[in-house]
């Protein structure tokens, strides 16, 4: 863990048809063969992605994505990649060329406002054919955010990009939100529970866990990490009872009965619903659980790839948890990795906590599942609502 992880990292997504330079680019700017670049359209075929530290940025990771109008079969796979993309963009980069805007670019620049994604319009291959005043008014009508290249990349024109990238940073990236930051004041002492179960990842903390640690010791707080067999014992050792107690959503039952009930509780992937999500609207979604009828269909997002165990959280624990809360079955569904797919018929859906993906990504995922009118929520908001200690889980945030 020596490299800032992608999930909190800029996400630079670019775009355009193809043959317009965008893999030339990628490798221009990240002064790197990334991308193979080739006369022949339609050379990239999947989405490349690259991380660098970019001056003065920072930890971004560039997103080369396949042209949008390429009309064939295969073409139309490639284009549903490309716009699976724009929910984990936070910037994006729209490159044309002498042809100006057509239908493809105007498609994509409906996304970008659809999806709150601002971006930078690069006119690229000057030196071959320059665009028309009347279709580079036309490109202003959209983005004045406009910088001209040539098919040979240069510094000059790089250190442009970036100044036009800089002017358009999503404010949570000029002031990145911190996990617990407005919640606690220096000196605070947090209780972080964390087991050690067939979950664990051998020889460290899961990411989450870490990256608490991280935050608590930033804001010049005390973190004291326990499994939840000596929690009881912690807290009596201390002089002054702990501001907060945090846990592994799994020890939420435990955790409950242990703290006494002037000390605040709350959960790692409650603190990443706030910090990835919409706390707000995950709670809401979680209302929705008292009206779901037998069999409806859940669906379950995990951003990462795992071997399911025999007490899988999101296979075993959570399905377990909701039948006793309900009394009867439901049909599960589960989709890993980047891929959301068409949500029609689902009654609710659960997101992970998104430790392994970007804030924008989780957002996206929101803004789509509202747009259908289908609650979603996630897992330790799930958990202590079926536990009945979700008043207490979120009291901290003050119902925001």
């Amino acid at each position: 863990m020596n490299k800032t992880p992608k999930s909190l990292r800029l996400h630079i997504g670019i775009f355009g048809k193809t043959n317009v330079g965008k893999s030339s680019f990628l490798n221009a700017i990240t002064k790197q063969d990334v991308s193979i670049v080739s006369d022949i359209a339609g050379t990239t075929t999947d989405i490349v992605e690259k991380s660098i530290e970019l001056f003065p940025i920072g930890p971004v990771t560039f997103l080369d994505t396949a042209g949008i109008n390429d009309n064939t079969e295969l073409g139309e796979l490639r284009k549903e990649k490309t716009l699976s993309i724009l929910q984990r963009t936070d910037i994006a980069i729209l490159i044309i060329d002498f042809e100006g805007l057509t239908n493809y670019e105007e498609e994509l620049i409906n996304y970008f406002k659809e999806f709150n994604i601002p971006y930078l319009v690069i006119i690229n291959k000057y030196d071959i054919e320059q665009i028309t005043s009347d279709k580079y008014n036309e490109i202003i009508e959209y983005n004045n955010n406009i910088i001209e290249t040539s098919t040979t990349i240069d510094s000059e024109i790089c250190s442009k990009v970036i100044e036009g990238l800089v002017k358009i940073l999503p404010e949570e990236f000029i002031t990145p939100k911190s996990i617990l930051g407005d919640k606690i004041s220096s000196g605070d002492t947090i209780l972080l529970v964390t087991p050690i179960d067939k979950e664990a990842p051998k020889g460290r903390l899961i990411l989450p866990e870490v990256q608490t640690i991280r935050d608590i010791l930033d804001n010049d707080c005390i973190s004291i990490v326990v499994q939840e067999n000596r929690l009881k014992e912690a807290i009596e050792n201390l002089k002054i009872k702990p501001k907060l107690v945090v846990t592994d959503s799994q020890a939420f039952k435990a955790v409950n009965e242990i703290v006494p009930e002037t000390i605040p509780i709350t959960s790692f992937s409650i603190l990443f619903a706030r910090l990835k999500g919409d706390l707000k609207s995950f709670i809401d979604g979680s209302k929705s659980i008292d009206n779901l009828q037998p069999n409806d269909k859940v669906l379950i997002l995990e951003s990462c790839t795992h071997h399911a165990i025999d007490d899988d959280i999101a296979r075993v624990k959570i399905p377990k948890l909701l039948k006793q809360k309900l009394g009867f079955d439901l049909n599960f569904d589960y989709k890993t990795g980047h891929d959301f797919p068409s949500i029609s018929g689902y009654k609710l859906i659960i997101h992970c906590g998104a430790c392994m993906t970007n804030r924008k990504e989780v957002l996206s995922r929101i803004l789509i599942s509202k747009k259908k009118n289908i609650p979603i929520t996630n897992y330790g908001i799930v958990i202590s609502y079926c536990l009945g200690i979700l008043d207490r889980a979120i009291k901290i945030f003050n119902c925001e």
